[in-house]
C-alpha cells in the first residue's frame, strides 16, 4: 500500500484564537475523519492557513487580532499595508476552492461555511465604515496597488461564487476601492502588472476600465521575454520565482479576460498560456524525490506561492502531455507537507510567521510583513479542480525527480523556441 495515503492529521493549534464565530466551519471539521487521501490534507491545510485572515476579517477583528511580524529592516508602514496583503493575497489562493461552491459532502459543508464567512469578509475590507475598512491609497507607500490586484486576481477566480454572490453595495464599493489605486504609478518591471490585473478584472465585470495600463503590461513584459518560458522582471533577468509569483499568472489571466471580452485576438493568450506550460513543466521538474526545491532570489518566505504558475496550469486542466496530473498531485502534496509541518511555520494563534520553513524572519526581504506572507495560498489552485477529476482521483504517482533518482525511466527534457 502506498505511503502517501496514510498522510498524519494537521495539528489544529490555535483553532480556539482564530476561529471566532464561524461556527459553521467548525461543525464541518469536528465530524472530519482522519486524514487519509491527498484532496482532504491539501483542503485542510489551506483552510488552516485562511481561517485567521477570513474568520476574524468577517467579524471586523482582523486590524486588532493579526501580528504585524516584520522583516529586519523592514521599509514600510506596516499597519497601512499588511491587512489588505493578508486579505487580497489569501483571496488570490482560496478563490478557485470557493467557486466550487456549496455540496452535500463534508468537503462541501466546509466550503459553504468558508464562502459565508469569505462574503463578509469582502464587505468588511471595502465599506468605509467597517473597523478592517482597508487602504486603497497611495497616500502612505505603494504596496496597495499590489494587493488590491492580488484580490482583483482572486476575484475573477471567482466569478459566481463570490464576485456574483455580493451585494451592488459591495460590489461597487470593491470598483470604488480599485480604480483609487490608479493613482499609484507601476514600476517599469512584474508591477505593470498590477494595474493591468485590476483593469481586467474591472472589465470582466462590467466597470468602467482603462485600457492603458493592459496594453503597456502585455506589451513590456512580452519585450521581457528571455527564452525558453523565462521572462525578465523588467529589462533585466533575475533568478527567482516571481515568473510564478506574478508574472505568468497574471499575464495568462489578463489576456485570456481581454480575448473573453474581444478587445484582444488570441494570439498572444496562446503564446504566453504555451509559455507558462513549459514553465509549469520546469518548476515540476525542480521538485525533489523529498519534496524540497531550490531556495533562490527574493520572497522566499513565499513558499510555496514558487508553484502558483504549476499550479495554475493543472487548474486550467492543461498540463504539458509528459506531466500526468497525479504527479503533479502527489509533488505539490510532498512540497506542502515539508514546508507547512515544519515548527514554527505557525504561531500559537494558528498564523503564519515568517520564513521559508519555519520561523525564519533573516530570510525576508525589507517589505516582507505577516500580511505579505499568505501570497503562499496561491500553490492550492488546483482545489478548484472537483475532487473527482483525475489530478485528484487517480492512483499516487512519482514525479519527474523521484522517477529520475531511482533509476526508471525518464523522458528527455527540451527547451521551447517561442
Amino acid at each position: 500500500m502506498d505511503r502517501r495515503f496514510f498522510i498524519k492529521a494537521i495539528p489544529m493549534a490555535g483553532v480556539a484564537g482564530t476561529i471566532g464565530s464561524d461556527k459553521g466551519l467548525l461543525k464541518a471539521m469536528a465530524t472530519e475523519k482522519p486524514v487519509h487521501n491527498d484532496r482532504q490534507y491539501n483542503v485542510d491545510l489551506l483552510l488552516r492557513i485562511c481561517r485567521p485572515v477570513i474568520s476574524k476579517l468577517s467579524e471586523g477583528k482582523l486590524k486588532t487580532a493579526m501580528p504585524t511580524e516584520v522583516a529586519p529592516d523592514y521599509a514600510k508602514p506596516v499597519d497601512k499595508v499588511t491587512y489588505l496583503e493578508a486579505f487580497g493575497r489569501t483571496l488570490a489562493g482560496l478563490a478557485p476552492w470557493l467557486e466550487l461552491g456549496p455540496d452535500n459532502t463534508p468537503e462541501g459543508n466546509k466550503r459553504s461555511a468558508m464562502l459565508d464567512i469569505t462574503r463578509k469578509a469582502i464587505a468588511m475590507a471595502v465599506d468605509p465604515a467597517s473597523p478592517d475598512y482597508m487602504n486603497f491609497t497611495g497616500k502612505f507607500d505603494a504596496q496597495p496597488l499590489v494587493d488590491g490586484a492580488f484580490l482583483a486576481h482572486g476575484l475573477l477566480r471567482a466569478p459566481t461564487q463570490l464576485w456574483g454572490a455580493l451585494s451592488s453595495k459591495t460590489q461597487q464599493q470593491v470598483i470604488d476601492g480599485l480604480i483609487s489605486l490608479r493613482s499609484i504609478k507601476a514600476f517599469t518591471n512584474n508591477w505593470v502588472l498590477f494595474s493591468a490585473i485590476i483593469e481586467a478584472m474591472l472589465l470582466k465585470y462590467g466597470a468602467a476600465w482603462d485600457r492603458k495600463p493592459v496594453d503597456l503590461a502585455v506589451q513590456k513584459i512580452m519585450e521581457w521575454y528571455k527564452g525558453d518560458s523565462m521572462y525578465g522582471d523588467g529589462a533585466h533577468f533575475h533568478y527567482d520565482y516571481y515568473n510564478s509569483f506574478v508574472i505568468q499568472p497574471m499575464l495568462v489571466d489578463v489576456l485570456k479576460v481581454m480575448v473573453e471580452k474581444n478587445e484582444e485576438g488570441k494570439e498572444n493568450y496562446e503564446l504566453a498560456l504555451k509559455r507558462m506550460q513549459r514553465y509549469s513543466s520546469i518548476l515540476e521538474r525542480q521538485i525533489s524525490p523529498e519534496g524540497t526545491f531550490p531556495v533562490v532570489g527574493r520572497s522566499m518566505p513565499y513558499r510555496n506561492a514558487a508553484f502558483q504558475a504549476l499550479a495554475q496550469i493543472a487548474l486550467e486542466d492543461k498540463l504539458p502531455p509528459e506531466i500526468s496530473p497525479a504527479q503533479v498531485r502527489c509533488a505539490l502534496t510532498e512540497v506542502n507537507k515539508r514546508i507547512f509541518e515544519t515548527p514554527g511555520t505557525f504561531d500559537k494563534e494558528g498564523w503564519l510567521q515568517i520564513g521559508f520553513c519555519g520561523h525564519q524572519p533573516e530570510i525576508a526581504d525589507v517589505y516582507t510583513s505577516t500580511g505579505s506572507l499568505y501570497l503562499c495560498t496561491t500553490g492550492f489552485l488546483a482545489l478548484g479542480l472537483p475532487a473527482q477529476h483525475p489530478f485528484w482521483s487517480a492512483a499516487a504517482q512519482p514525479w519527474t525527480a523521484k522517477k529520475a533518482w531511482s533509476g526508471a525511466m525518464v523522458k528527455k527534457d527540451h527547451s521551447i523556441d517561442y
